[in-house]
């Protein structure tokens, strides 16, 4: 057998079964060795299985180390005690694919995730648990994110996933971007920060745990940095006993209906990675690597299907170029550098007034230097060790020598790629085709009645995303014209008078409320008032409404906001 095949053999395998993990200011130190990562965020629920492997094998090709993940609460226990772990819902298929490929795992507990996922990845049935305040020192709510992350640390476990146990897995999150709401809790918060700290590291994974954006993560858990600029905004880990670390570099950011798409050039995602790793960055994660689709209901309020299309893998798993070559190289320059990056002694200078040089000398000859342009106008000409330099404006230039550049940000060598599409199936036969048709209730044809509306999320439990409200009134006037008038917080609704469809409204992402406002004819006798409330995806708020009928104007305002009725009327409600 040839040694030359032995000795990479070997090598895929030690980077496969992780070993030990413990950390230290410089970086995560796996089975002693310190380590300089990049990984890339693939959601396995946003994906097929049989796209998986091609997925993996083509972020290790664009020089990753790492496949971070998300873990879906509500996916894998939709009902209380009723797992699911099949099909797209196959965490442990995924990790072993990564693991067979030879890169490492971040496993993002959460359990509450956020992710543009519906209810940020919280159980429905949770609302209807007795007296339960989320992500607050609750009892309930711990009890219940305690016996969801017990669940999964065990599945892992049972699988020997962990690095400490010869697999992939080498870093895992509790939490997510606490620090955001954290105020809100009051005096509850604090508490409950500590709690899953403690929570988390009590299961003794063997492997470190981070929070993200919350700059107190208790020891040993490590405080990471999301968003687009940690290259200049992480202001550092809360102990020089640990290392920095980057769970999300965003890659452009999630569309919504009615948005336009956020574009993140492939020099701006470099730039800021680069500038991380020369302030002694050590993990840099690009979220999202591939964002995929959100199947079905599983996206979030008026989030697309299409997550994260502009990543370094489209949604389809293509290569979307410039950003994986671009991203491909710069991984490369870096890992040129390694030894003194790790092992030298680091040091800063001004190169001129917006300008700076970061610098890692070793005990013999080894030097990396990475000279930055701050200037996000301007050229810049630096002099470095006797040796003169043109940055690009807002750049950083990998010199792993300290003399010759194998790589600036700004400089981008890879060439664009187009994306096209051709018609695989013509569905133009009547017989592919069904339409359904929904008779318009009215509130003599229901059954399910209440004294007062009810909040749609709660009613619904998440089985649709439509609700019918219905009521009834008698008018016997020769006025017939009046004003229905909706303040809503759904997102979409449709409404019908006596059957009769009157029009629509909708709000944004970005407006909690909107209005809809119809003139509408009404009869002597009763008149029947229908509904169809919307929600494009779980929300953040409550769903609500009260009713009131005036003289001049029929009015149903969703913000719990008191009506002043001129006219006396009984109304019932569904």
């Amino acid at each position: 057998m040839d040694m030359a095949w032995l000795c990479c053999l070997f090598a895929l395998l030690s980077m496969a079964h992780g070993g030990n993990v413990t950390y230290d200011g410089r970086s995560l130190i796996i089975n002693g060795e310190h380590k300089i990562l990049f990984s890339g965020e693939i959601h396995y629920p946003r994906s097929t299985p049989q796209t998986w492997p091609s997925l993996i094998a083509k972020a290790k090709a664009g020089g990753l180390d790492v496949i971070q993940t998300l873990v879906f609460w509500n996916l894998h226990e939709p009902q209380f005690d009723q797992f699911d772990f099949s099909g797209r819902r196959d965490i442990v298929r995924f990790i072993k694919e990564v693991q067979a490929q030879g890169l490492y795992v971040s496993l993002r507990i959460g359990p509450f995730i956020q992710g543009e996922w519906a209810y940020g990845g919280l159980p429905i049935w949770l609302r209807d648990v007795p007296d339960i305040v989320f992500r607050s020192d609750n009892k309930p709510f711990k009890y219940h994110m305690w016996r969801f992350t017990t669940k999964i640390v065990r599945m892992m476990k049972s699988e020997k996933l962990f690095a400490s146990q010869g697999g992939p897995i080498i870093l895992s999150q509790i939490e997510n971007e606490y620090q955001l709401v954290e105020a809100g809790f009051g005096e509850k918060g604090p508490p409950y920060v500590k709690w899953a700290a403690a929570m988390a590291v009590g299961l003794q994974t063997g492997v470190p745990w981070v929070m993200c954006k919350q700059s107190d993560a208790p020891d040993p858990v490590i405080n990471a940095c999301n968003g687009r600029r940690c290259g200049q905004t992480f202001v550092g880990p809360n102990s020089p006993n640990k290392p920095a670390i980057w769970t999300e570099n965003w890659t452009s950011f999630y569309q919504v209906y009615g948005g336009e798409p956020d574009m993140r050039s492939a020099e701006d995602i470099t730039y800021q990675a680069a500038l991380f790793v020369a302030k002694k960055g050590s993990y840099v994660n690009y979220y999202m690597y591939h964002g995929g689709t959100n199947f079905g209901r599983t996206a979030s309020k008026y989030v697309l299907t299409s997550y994260y299309d502009q990543a370094p893998l489209d949604e389809y798993g293509l290569i979307r170029q410039p950003k994986w070559g671009h991203l491909k190289e710069l991984h490369a320059a870096i890992k040129l550098c390694l030894k003194p990056l790790l092992t030298g002694v680091h040091s800063t200078f001004h190169l001129g007034q917006l300008q700076e040089a970061y610098v890692f000398k070793g005990n013999s000859e080894e030097c990396a230097a990475f000279l930055v342009n701050n200037d996000n106008e301007r050229n810049a000409t630096v002099h470095y060790e006797n040796s003169t330099y043109e940055l690009p404006p807002e750049s950083v230039s990998i010199l792993p020598d300290c003399k010759i550049v194998a790589f600036n940000t700004a400089k981008v060598g890879t060439e664009y790629t187009t994306r096209s599409m051709k018609a695989d199936q013509n569905l133009d036969s009547p017989d592919k085709w069904e339409e359904y048709k929904e008779s318009i209730p009215n509130f003599d044809k229901t059954s399910w009645r209440a004294n007062t509306l009810l909040e749609q999320m709660s009613a619904t439990k998440d089985k649709s995303d439509y609700l019918w409200y219905t009521f009834r009134f008698q008018h016997e006037s020769l006025d017939t014209g009046f004003v229905l008038k909706v303040n809503s917080l759904a997102h979409v609704l449709h409404a019908f008078v006596n059957g009769k469809f009157i029009g629509s409204a909708h709000g944004s992402h970005s407006s909690l409320f909107f209005a809809l406002e119809k003139n509408v004819s009404l009869i002597n006798g009763t008149n029947h008032v229908s509904l169809l409330s919307v929600m494009a995806g779980l929300p953040e708020a409550k769903v609500g409404m009260s009713l009131c009928l005036t003289h001049h104007q029929l009015e149903l305002d969703l913000t719990w906001q008191n009506c002043k009725s001129a006219v006396k009327t009984n109304l019932n409600y569904l």
